[in-house]
C-alpha cells in the first residue's frame, strides 16, 4: 500500500481562536502506481489532505501512512507540485531540475546525469540551458515535473497543476504528464476542481463532502488508456462519470 489515511481528522485554531475542522474521519487507501484524484467543494480540505501526505501537517487524530510508515515529518519520498511552477528565475532549467538533488548533497556529475534524464523524459532536452522566462507556460510545467521526478519520489502530489494553462496547452500537458507518470510507475494524488480532468486522468476519484471534508464516494474509473487522456476524452463514459460526480456534489450541498 503506497498511501493510507486511517480515520483522519484535522482541526486548525490556536488557543482562544475559533477551531475549524478541515477534514473529519477520512479513510482511504491508494495502491502503488495508482492515480487517484480528489474532488470536492472549495474549502472542504483537499489541500489539507495533500499537505498531510507530504508531512507538512500532522493529524489531530488518526494516522497517515506512506509505504506502511506513519508520517510524522516531511517525507523525502513524496514530491509536491503546485499550481505555479515555482522555478527559480536566476537558474537555468537544468539547474532548477538539479535543485532538489543539490539540497540533498548529491554530487555534481550524478545530479546532472539525473536531471538530463528527466528533461529528456519530459521532452525538454535541448532547453536545459535556457532560463524560465524563455519557456512557455506548458514547458515550465514540464520542467517542474522533471524537477519533481529527479528526486525519485514514490508519490507525487499535484495541487491543480494545470489550472493556469490555456485550454490547448492544458490538454497537451495532461497527456504528457499521464504518459510520464505511468511510465515511471509513480503513485499520484491529484487535486482538481475540473471533474472531467479527474475522470480522464485517474484510476479512481475520491469525492469529498462540504467542510469538514469526508469521503462520500470512491468512484472507480474502469476505462482503458489512462496514460492517454486525449483518447479518454473521446469516450462517452467520461461525461457519464463527470455527471455522476457533479450530482453527488449537488446532493451533498442540498443535505448540508
Amino acid at each position: 500500500m503506497a498511501l493510507e489515511f486511517r480515520n483522519v481528522t484535522k482541526t486548525f485554531g490556536a488557543l482562544g481562536q475559533k477551531v475549524v475542522t478541515a477534514i473529519e474521519g477520512v479513510d482511504f487507501k491508494v495502491n502503488k502506481g495508482e492515480f487517484v484524484s480528489v474532488v470536492g467543494p472549495s474549502g472542504c480540505g483537499k489541500s489539507t489532505i495533500l499537505s498531510m501526505t507530504a508531512g507538512l501537517y500532522q493529524p489531530s487524530s488518526g494516522e497517515v501512512l506512506v509505504s506502511g510508515e506513519k508520517v510524522t515529518k516531511p517525507n523525502p519520498h513524496v514530491g509536491f507540485m503546485l499550481q505555479k511552477d515555482l522555478l527559480l528565475p536566476w537558474r537555468t532549467i537544468i539547474k532548477n531540475v538539479e535543485f532538489g538533488l543539490e539540497s540533498r548533497g548529491v554530487g555534481k556529475a550524478e545530479r546532472r546525469d539525473r536531471a538530463m534524464a528527466e528533461l529528456e523524459r519530459c521532452h525538454l532536452a535541448g532547453f536545459e540551458n535556457q532560463y524560465p522566462y524563455q519557456l512557455s507556460g506548458g514547458m515550465r510545467q514540464r520542467a517542474a515535473l522533471a524537477r519533481t521526478l529527479a528526486i525519485d519520489p514514490d508519490i507525487i502530489l499535484l495541487d491543480e497543476p494545470f489550472s493556469a494553462l490555456d485550454a490547448q496547452t492544458k490538454l497537451l500537458i495532461q497527456n504528457s504528464f499521464a504518459e510520464t507518470i505511468q511510465e515511471a510507475g509513480i503513485t499520484t494524488l491529484l487535486i482538481t476542481h475540473d471533474l472531467s480532468e479527474a475522470v480522464i486522468m485517474s484510476d479512481r476519484v475520491l469525492v469529498l463532502s462540504e467542510r469538514p471534508g469526508t469521503v462520500i464516494r470512491e468512484m472507480p474509473i474502469d476505462l482503458p488508456d489512462r496514460a492517454h487522456p486525449l483518447k479518454r476524452r473521446q469516450m462517452s463514459e467520461i461525461h457519464q462519470h463527470a455527471a455522476e460526480i457533479f450530482a453527488l456534489l449537488k446532493l451533498d450541498q442540498r443535505a448540508t
